[in-house]
Order: structure tokens, then sequence, then C-alpha cells
């Protein structure tokens, strides 16, 4: 009901002092003058797609970097905006509730109230349907109160995920245009963020003057890129896991008789299995990255656990834990050719009682050797993204039952010789999404509010609020804004046999998956035989927000070498003081010199762009 929504929360002790905290906000933020320089043009990370992504968003593709500068620094480019005119914004929760996301409406709140206080901030009752039928909530204050670093979207709630039929759309743009909305901010992951890039489009195009902005806020961490370093509610889901999982570590050090199968939220990517891996150190994570790339079958995944298992028990041990990300089931080659198949049949009509007998001999094969929990949950209708209901489906069952299964086997060949196999199965999810935000969410989703106001205020559509060098305290942040087109790619499909003609797929934000080349995977790979072997077993305890462990961030975004809109501006001042050292009247030697590593660096970046094209 929509008069459940913003009403006072009853709190605990704890829940009351999480809503005294006043998150601080970088120096770049702080006072009540905008300063915003403007980069160059951007463009698409993949070139392949550039003239693709053009097409589709010629009114806001190639749209310039934004940072915003502290009231003191020096910039040529920098533009100040002193005069701040009442401003009404709408905002809309598009995605899964995340950890940290109420801290958005706040920090937006508190920007636009201290730069006019006459500006208002509506927030749209029950996601992209409250947007669709203009219900709105005027957020105040004494509404804020009770939500300020608390967890869950209960504020404002949320249904679809989606803004994206031309009904849909049009919807949207009615709602802006009736409430004479300036701005309208989406909170969400890749979908949200594709759907607010079409938006800001659609609006430019028919001159609508509201102006639409992305935040980065997913749990499965996989809206990352090079404008993106983290998404906010990731830091949180991974350290309630982490200690969920670490208990249970403990459990089976204690009992030393049962194997544990955790599956763990992350739909495209694993990135949330990876962190948990990294911060508990259980014995085992299968990765669908790894799974996809390697094109292992549902055999080579069982066998891999099953010597996992037998080298375990040669050195009496007969426990261990095993993660595995929810979107394993989907890198399965085999079985994602058996859920095509299922989904087409669906939206073709066919009910799922009928479906087992209009499948390919191949499916029905393997359909009919899967235990018949998981044959019903496959059954299921697809998410609107076409993808499986991948929380419905218990992989971690399917594999716990196959291993033990050949773990008998062996059994009575006598090539295995440890203890009868006991599985026990688990799937963390809800439990870690409706957690107390960390104090790093908590920042994080704070100052990417501020930056919304910042984004508005400079006048841009169809961008991302963007916060840079995270892994630095919160007083090192660089915040910004790129346009969601730079952040966009085009997945190529089939080729023509005859023409080689490629097909290409529409230009979206897809999801970042485990870089099986990166440093974060790197360091998961030297530590995979000790922590299988040796159960270095590591509780980080329950979330902290004082004292040690309150300001620890994700391992995974201290590892990797981030900080990309930071060395865009660092590259910018060389060029500027090449200009400014080789100037007409300079020496020969030094223009020599010049051109000299000028052509030598063209060459090389040359080389390594027409690579990437091939």
């Amino acid at each position: 009901m929509d008069s459940d929504y913003g009403v006072p929360r009853e709190l605990s002790d704890l829940q009351k002092n999480r809503s005294l905290y006043k998150p601080e906000l970088p120096p770049c933020l702080q006072g009540t003058t905008v300063r915003v320089e403007f980069g160059d043009a951007t463009a698409a990370a993949d070139p392949s797609g550039a003239h693709a992504i053009a097409r589709s968003f010629p009114h806001t593709y190639g749209q310039p970097l934004a940072h915003f500068l502290r009231a003191t620094a020096k910039g040529s480019n920098a533009q100040i905006i002193n005069e701040h005119p009442a401003v009404k914004v709408g905002l809309v929760f598009c995605g899964r509730q995340s950890p940290g996301g109420h801290n958005v409406v706040w920090g937006l709140h508190e920007a636009l109230k201290s730069h006019n206080p006459k500006s208002t901030l509506l927030g749209f009752l029950g996601g992209s349907e409250g947007l669709f039928a203009q219900k709105t909530l005027e957020i105040t204050d004494d509404i804020l109160a009770t939500y300020k670093n608390q967890g869950g979207y209960d504020l404002l709630g949320r249904t679809k995920d989606q803004i994206r039929t031309t009904e849909q759309v049009n919807s949207a743009m009615a709602a802006c245009k009736a409430l004479n909305l300036d701005g309208l901010v989406i909170v969400g992951g890749v979908t949200s963020n594709t759907d607010a890039a079409q938006l800001a489009e659609t609006f430019a195009e028919a001159k609508c003057s509201t102006k639409v902005v992305g935040v980065p806020v997913t749990l499965n961490g996989d809206l990352k890129n090079q404008f993106v370093e983290a998404n906010v509610g990731f830091d949180t889901i991974c350290k309630v896991n982490s200690q969920l999982i670490s208990n249970v570590c403990t459990d089976a050090l204690s009992a030393e008789k049962y194997y544990y199968f955790i599956r763990l939220m992350g739909r495209k990517a694993s990135h949330v299995a990876v962190e948990c891996t990294l911060q508990s150190h259980p014995n085992m994570v299968i990765l669908a990255e790894e799974v996809a790339a390697s094109k292992l079958t549902i055999f080579d995944i069982t066998k891999q656990i099953c010597d996992a298992v037998q080298a375990r028990a040669e050195q009496g041990k007969n426990h261990g834990v095993i993660l595995l990300p929810e979107g394993l089931i989907e890198s399965i080659p085999e079985v994602y050719a058996l859920l095509q198949e299922i989904h087409s049949l669906l939206r073709q009509g066919v009910s799922a009682d009928k479906i087992s007998t209009q499948l390919s001999p191949w499916a029905s094969a393997l359909f009919e050797f899967l235990p018949p929990f998981i044959r019903k949950q496959i059954l299921l209708h697809p998410e609107s993204d076409d993808s499986a209901q991948l929380s419905q489906i218990e992989t971690e069952k399917l594999l716990a039952e196959l291993v033990e299964a050949e773990i008998n086997k062996r059994l009575k060949e006598g090539t295995y010789k440890g203890k009868k196999f006991n599985a026990i199965c688990h799937f963390f999810g809800y439990q870690a999404r409706g957690s107390l935000p960390s104090k790093f969410d908590c920042d994080y989703a704070y100052v990417l509010g501020h930056s919304c106001y910042h984004i508005l205020a400079s006048g841009l559509n169809g961008y991302m609020a963007t916060v840079t060098n995270l892994k630095n305290p919160s007083n090192k942040w660089r915040c910004g804004a790129a346009p969601i087109t730079a952040m966009m790619t085009v997945k190529h499909y089939g080729r023509g046999s005859g023409s080689g003609a490629i097909t290409l797929g529409k230009p979206v934000v897809h999801p970042a998956t485990v870089d099986l080349r990166g440093r974060v995977y790197e360091l998961l790979r030297q530590n995979a035989t000790r922590f299988l072997m040796d159960d270095v077993y590591r509780n980080p305890g329950p979330l902290q927000f004082d004292g040690p462990g309150a300001d620890s961030k994700a391992v995974s975004l201290c590892v990797e070498d981030l900080d990309y809109m930071g060395r865009i501006k660092e590259l910018n001042e060389y060029l500027d003081k090449v200009r400014t050292i080789v100037k007409p009247g300079c020496s020969q030697d030094v223009l020599k010199a010049a051109l000299s590593a000028m052509s030598s660096v063209t060459d090389i970046l040359s080389v390594m762009t027409s690579q990437r094209l091939e």
C-alpha cells in the first residue's frame, strides 16, 4: 500500500546509532559553489561498436567527461556555477534492493536543499510502476530521519526493473512533463542504467527539459568499467556473506564430517563469489566465467569437485566448504542450450507440463537425466532479461547430489577411501541483501547522491554519477560524471557464411564478468591450492561500523589498479605541459625531441587500438 511508504521506522538501538552517522563529503563537493571541468569527448570502449552506438544515440553519444573540483582547485577550463535556482527532481529505485540505496536519496536531498531550500525531491513510489503512474512522495528531513544509513528500499519500494518498451518510455516522459521535473535520477544496475541512457536520448530528441542521471547501485557488483570502480551494496553483501561463510567453515572444521555447498548471488558474473572467497578462504569456488571459458560440462564440474574431495580425504579431511554463484547453471554449455530451448517453447505458449515432449532428442536426454526438483525449477518462466530464474534454481543441491553419486561409485570401486560423503546446502542471498549497509556503502551512496545534484546543476543529460580513487580515504575520492553511452558495448552474434556479415545486438551497458586475466583472479589462483588443502579459514567477523574493520574495503577493490578518471586527468595535464613547453620559437632540439617521443607514442597506441578492432 502506498500509505506504507516513507512511514517512520521503529529502530533498534543500533539502528538509531547508525541513523546519526554523517558521512563526510570529499573536498570537491563541499560548499555551495559547483565547479565543473569538462574533459575531451568520450568514445565507445570497444571501437568496433562506436558507429552503432552513435547511430542509436545521436543526441547523447560523444559527450565529454565531467570532473567536479574543490573551490581552491586551479583549472583553466573549469566552469563555476554560482546561481542555483529552485529545481524539482524525481528519483526512482529501478534495480533490486541493495544496501546503501537510501543514502543516495539522502545525499541528493541534502545537496538540493543546501544549494536552494526551495528545491524539491520527489521519490516515485513502487519503482518504475510508480513512475509510470506518477505516484510520488515528497522527501523531507522528517521522512528521511529513520532511513539514513539503513538497508532495504522500503522508503520508496520497487517493482519492475525496466523502462524499455515504447509505452513505458512514453509514460516516463509524460510523468516528467506533468510533474515539471528538471531531473530524473535512476538508481540501479546495468539494466536500469541502459534504460536511463535510452530515456535521456528520447528526452533530448523530444526536447523534454528533464535531464536523466544514473547511479551505479547493484549488489552483484557487475556494473564495472573504466569509469565505475564499484557499486553501492557490493561491499555490504560480501562482508555479510563472508561472515556467514566463515561461520560455516568453522562448523565444518569442528564436526569434520560435512561438505557445505553454498550458492551466492551473482547472475551474470561471479564477483560476489570471488570477493567472499578472498575474505573467508573456503576450500573451493566454482566460477561461472571459468566454466564458460573452458566449456566445462556438468560432468566435468562434478569430477573436479570429486577429485578435490578425494584429495582431501587422503589427508584425513572429510569436510569442506564450496562456493558457487547463482549464474553458474547458465554458464554450463549444455544446460544453457537446454534452457534456451525451454524458454523458446515457453514464449511460444507451450505449457510447462508439455515441454518435455517437445524438446530435441539431446535436450530431452539431458532433461530426463536431471533430478526432478531441478527439472521443475528450469521450467519456470524466464526473467525480463530472458535469463532463467536463477535464484530459484538450486544448483548447489544438483551438484551435491551428483558429487555424492560419484563419490559412492568411487567408494565401491575402491578409488575413494574416505568417510561417507555428507552434503549440506545453502543459498545465501536475501540474508545479506537487507542488511544495514557498511560504512563504505553509506559513504559512497551519500557522495553519489550529492554528485547527482552537481550533474544536474551542470545541465548534463544521460550521465552516470562516478566516484573514483575509492580504495583511498573518502577525502581523496574524485567525483565526476561520465556519459552512459561511453560505457556501452555492442555484442557480436552469428557470422553469415557467404557474405561474412555480422549480426549486431543493441548497444547496452553489459554486465562486467570476472576478468580471468586480471589481478583479482590471479590472486585467487595463487591461493587456490592452499585454500583447498590447508583449511586456512578466515573469519572477518560481523559487519563493523566503528573500530577495527570498519574502514576495510573489498579485497578486489584494493587489488585492482583502478582510478581511470584520475589517469585521464593526469594525461591531459601532461599534454598541456607539452603544449606549454613546445611553442613556436622553442629550440630545434626541443621540437625534435617532442616529435620523436610523440611519434613513438602514436605508433604504439595505433598498434594497440588496431589489435582491439581485429
